[in-house]
C-alpha cells in the first residue's frame, strides 16, 4: 500500500494511503478530541470537535472522516480551531442538564473533560425555557436513560445496531426536537433489548447509567440479622483497578478481596468456582451430546445478554442452548444450599451479592427458576462501576489495602474458572476436561490457542482420538447472527459453539470501567484485560476444572453426579421464547 507523508502541527507523518487524519495524529501521539467518533462503529463525524484546519482549505475539516493527503499541512490546535471547539461546546450546553455534582459519571464524563479543558463554563445559546425537558426511562431492569443529558452523538445508537445486530434505538423526531429513542416512543423495558449495556459502555455521559443498587447493599451489610456474601466474577480483577488510576491490564484480585472485606462482607467466594462447576455440567452435557447426535451443536449459557438474545431472535435454537445457569447463579445455588446447610444458616437469612462485568446479570437474577433453595439464588448484582463506587463512599483507600486471599471453602478454582472472562475462555476450559475425558489420558498442553484472540469469530477443528471436533468462539452479538444463520441454512456445521454478548466477552461487559475515546479507539484494552486472567491461569497449580478438589467434594458429598437429578435440581434452567417488539 502506498505511503503517504503529511505535515501534523509541523510534525512529519508517514502513514498508509485511507488514513484518516485523526489516525494519522494518533500515530504521531498529537491526541485530536472527539464526542461522536468510535473507530469502526460509529464515524459520521456529527459532533465536529474534532474538526481541523489544513492551508489550502477554505473551511475546516473533520479529522475522522476526512483521509490524508500527500504533502498535507494539518494544524489541531490553531486559534481557529480552538474558537470553533469552543462554539460546538457551548451549543451541547444549550441543550445539556448540567447536573454534573451528583451525575454518575462526574469526573470521566467526555463532555465535562473537553469543557474543563477549554474553560467553557457558560452556555450561551441556552434560552429559558427553551430547553427539552425529558422523562426518566426507567422501564428496563438493568439501566436508565436521561435524555437531559444526551448530546446526540448516537454512538449508542450504533453500538446497538452495528456491533450487536438489535437496533431497538434510534434518533427520533428531527432537528431542535431530535432525541434518542425506541420505536413508538417505547420505553427501554418494552423492547426486545437483550439488557447487554454496549450502548452504557459507549455514552460519553451520563446519559446512560447502570440501575445502582449499592444502597441496598449496604443496608444488607448493616443488617445484623443477614449474612452477607459476595461472590467475584473473574473480570471485575482485571478492570476494577482502572477506577482508580491504574492502567488496563493491572490485576487487583488481592486488593479487590480486601476491599470487600473492608466493605463488611461476611465472606468473599470467587465465582471462578462456580465457573468451575458450570465446566463440569457443561463439559458432561456436550459429551452425553457428541454420543446421542442429538441438539448439536451446543451452545454455551454463561451470557444472559446472549441468551435473552437468543429467546427473542432465534428461538428456534433453544435447544441447543446449554440447559447450565452462568457460574455466578451456580455459585449462589450453593451457597444458599450447601454452605448454608454446612453452617446452619436459613437461605432466607443468606444475603448474596454477585460482582459482575455485566449489566445482564441484574436482570437475570430474577429469571424464572433462578431459586435453587426456594428464594433467589442471587440477591444483587453490583457493576464493577457500582463496587468501586461502595469503595470510595467508604472512604477505602483502595491502592494501600493489604492484600487478601478468597474464603474457604467456596474460594478454591483454578485457572479453568479465571479465564472464563475472555472471549473463548468458556471453550478452552471446556475443552481442557471434555477432551481429557474423550482421550481417556491427562493432557500434555492445556492451553487451546486457537480459540483465544479479540476477533469476533474464531473457528477450530481438534481431532480427539480420531473424531473430529469442530468449534467456534464467538463474541457480540452480530456476530452471533452471522454464525446462526450460517448454522441454520447449513453453510457452516460446528459440535460446540461458545458465544458472548460482549464484544471481547465479559472483559468488555457493560458494567465495567468506561473507557474514554481517546483511550479505546487506539488502545485494545480488551487485549489488555484478557491478558490479566491468562496469567493467572498460567500462575495457577490447577488448571482443570475437574481436578479442584472444591468441585470433587462437592459432588462426592452433596451434588452426585455431573448431570444428575440433583444437578440439575441446582446447577439448571430452562428457556422460553420471547415475543418481538
Amino acid at each position: 500500500m502506498r505511503e503517504i507523508t503529511l505535515y501534523i502541527n509541523k510534525k512529519k507523518v508517514t502513514v498508509p494511503e485511507g488514513t484518516t487524519i485523526m489516525e494519522a495524529a494518533a500515530q504521531a501521539d498529537i491526541e485530536i478530541p472527539a464526542l461522536c467518533w468510535l473507530k469502526d462503529i460509529n464515524e459520521d463525524g456529527a459532533c465536529l470537535i474534532c474538526q481541523v484546519e489544513a492551508i489550502g482549505k477554505k473551511d475546516l475539516i473533520i479529522s475522522c472522516k476526512t483521509k490524508v493527503e500527500e504533502g498535507m499541512e494539518v494544524t489541531t490546535n490553531s486559534p481557529r480551531v480552538i474558537a470553533a471547539r469552543k462554539n460546538t461546546l457551548r451549543l451541547l450546553l444549550s441543550g445539556h442538564e448540567k447536573k454534573c455534582l451528583s451525575c454518575v459519571r462526574s469526573g470521566g464524563c467526555e463532555l465535562q473533560k473537553l469543557c474543563e479543558k477549554y474553560g467553557i463554563e457558560d452556555d450561551t445559546y441556552y434560552e429559558e425555557g427553551k430547553r427539552q425537558k425529558y422523562e426518566l426511562d426507567i422501564s428496563a431492569p438493568h439501566m436508565v436513560r436521561d435524555n437531559n443529558k444526551c448530546i446526540l452523538c448516537r454512538r449508542c445508537v450504533a453500538v446497538c445496531k452495528d456491533v450487536q445486530g438489535i437496533g431497538v434505538i434510534g434518533t427520533n423526531s428531527r432537528g431542535y426536537d431530535s432525541y434518542i429513542g425506541s420505536a413508538f416512543d417505547l420505553g427501554l423495558g418494552q423492547t426486545s433489548c437483550v439488557s447487554c449495556g454496549q450502548c452504557i459502555a459507549a455514552c460519553p455521559t451520563g446519559a446512560l447509567y447502570e440501575k445502582d443498587a449499592t444502597e441496598a447493599v449496604f443496608r444488607a451489610l448493616a443488617d445484623p440479622t443477614k449474612v452477607v456474601i459476595a461472590q467475584t466474577a473473574p473480570a471485575v480483577r482485571a478492570a476494577l483497578g482502572e477506577c482508580f488510576g491504574l492502567p488496563a491490564g493491572t490485576d487487583t484480585e488481592d486488593k479487590m478481596v480486601a476491599a470487600l472485606r473492608e466493605l463488611g462482607f461476611d465472606k468473599v467466594f470467587d465465582t471462578d468456582l462456580g465457573a468451575d462447576l458450570t465446566i463440569m455440567e457443561e463439559a458432561n452435557e456436550f459429551l452425553e451430546r457428541m454420543k446421542s447426535g442429538k441438539n448439536l451443536p451446543l451452545i454455551t449459557s454463561c451470557s444472559p445478554g446472549w441468551v435473552t438474545f437468543c429467546e427473542y431472535y432465534f428461538p428456534e435454537m433453544l435447544d441447543n442452548l446449554s440447559t447450565c445457569k452462568s457460574p455466578h447463579e451456580m455459585l449462589g445455588a450453593m451457597i444458599k444450599t450447601y454452605y448454608g446447610q454446612k453452617n446452619n444458616i436459613s437461605p432466607e437469612d443468606i444475603v448474596v451479592v454477585s460482582i459482575m462485568p455485566c449489566t445482564a446479570k441484574k436482570v437475570e437474577i430474577g429469571r424464572e427458576g433462578m431459586d435453587a433453595s426456594g428464594v433467589q439464588d442471587v440477591d444483587y448484582v453490583l457493576t464493577t462501576r457500582e463496587l468501586s463506587r461502595m469503595i470510595k463512599k467508604r472512604d477505602i483507600n483502595f491502592l494501600r489495602l493489604e492484600n487478601a486471599e478468597f474464603d474457604d471453602p467456596l474460594g478454591i478454582s483454578t485457572g479453568a474458572g479465571v479465564i472464563f472472562g475472555a472471549s473463548g475462555g468458556v471453550m478452552e476450559a471446556a475443552l481442557r476436561t471434555a477432551v481429557e475425558s474423550l482421550q481417556g489420558e491427562e493432557l500434555s498442553a492445556v492451553e487451546f490457542h486457537q480459540v483465544r484472540g479479540m476477533e469476533g469469530i474464531k473457528e477450530a477443528e481438534f481431532d480427539v482420538s480420531g473424531q473430529k471436533i469442530r468449534v467456534a468462539a464467538v463474541s457480540g452479538l452480530a456476530n452471533a447472527r452471522k454464525i446462526l444463520e450460517a448454522v441454520a441454512d447449513g453453510s457452516a456445521a460446528y459440535h460446540f459453539i461458545e458465544i458472548m454478548g460482549c464484544p471481547g466477552g465479559c472483559i468488555n461487559g457493560g458494567g465495567q470501567p468506561q473507557v474514554p475515546a481517546a483511550v479505546r479507539n487506539f488502545t485494545d484494552y480488551r487485549k489488555l484485560r484478557a491478558q490479566v486472567l491468562y496469567q493467572l491461569d498460567e500462575d495457577r497449580s490447577l488448571r482443570k476444572s475437574h481436578d479442584n478438589p472444591m468441585i470433587q467434594k462437592l459432588y462426592q458429598d452433596f451434588i452426585g453426579e455431573p448431570g444428575g437429578p440433583t444437578a440439575h435440581k441446582l446447577l439448571h434452567t430452562k428457556y422460553r421464547k420471547r415475543e418481538l417488539y
